[in-house]
């Protein structure tokens, strides 16, 4: 699928799951809204800097995704830790979930300077988005805030790249899981008219 075709899913409100495009869609309600940050205006705050300092000794490597057995080991560490009994443990399930796409997609890396493996972020690449699929990293390392530097990293990386959106998928408001994605401001809404805005 070309990478302008996928953008215009995402702007009808579609995400992707594996080769699956899809738009929840249940009776009565429409509380899922995708979620997006103009790039270009995006301001960090004063705790994402403080996030993005505590990091600087990272290596960052983006390249095309491969599921190699370090990475394999480090999902299962996390998915016990965070996820236990609500998504397979399965290898084939993964790489189909994340590492089988019907669009250009690129994964980052994140490894201390000892070499070792402490985060990976999943992105689909169009022209006009950098879209973050998935993120999964140690639970021994959560006084770095990996998931939020993951955040600012690929920010940085489509600012560098003149791309002009960052998304992350759905929001719920009120949800506790989904409320860090609405701290990347200013951030816009796809509004049941079809337009991006402001969140209600």
């Amino acid at each position: 699928m070309r990478g302008e075709t996928y953008h215009d899913f995402m702007n009808a409100g579609f995400r992707r799951s594996g080769r699956i495009i899809y738009q929840p869609v249940c009776r009565n309600c429409r509380a899922c809204l995708p979620i997006r940050v103009p790039v270009a205006r995006f301001a960090p705050s004063k705790s994402q800097r403080r996030c993005r300092a505590r990091n600087q000794d990272l290596i960052i490597r983006v390249s095309s995704p491969e599921l190699t057995d370090e990475k394999w080991e480090l999902y299962r560490v996390y998915l016990a830790a965070r996820h236990q009994g609500e998504m397979s443990d399965d290898r084939q399930s993964l790489e189909r979930f994340l590492y089988e796409s019907p669009v250009r997609t690129v994964e980052f890396t994140y490894r201390d300077r000892g070499g070792r493996l402490l985060a990976v972020g999943i992105c689909d690449l169009c022209p006009q988005s950098l879209s973050s699929v998935y993120f999964y990293y140690d639970p021994a390392e959560s006084r770095r805030g990996l998931g939020n530097f993951g955040a600012l990293s690929e920010i940085a990386f489509a600012a560098a790249g003149n791309i002009p959106y960052w998304y992350i998928g759905f929001w719920v408001r009120g949800c506790s899981t989904m409320e860090y994605k609405s701290s990347f401001r200013p951030n816009e809404i796809l509004h049941p008219d079809g337009l991006w805005g402001p969140p209600p």
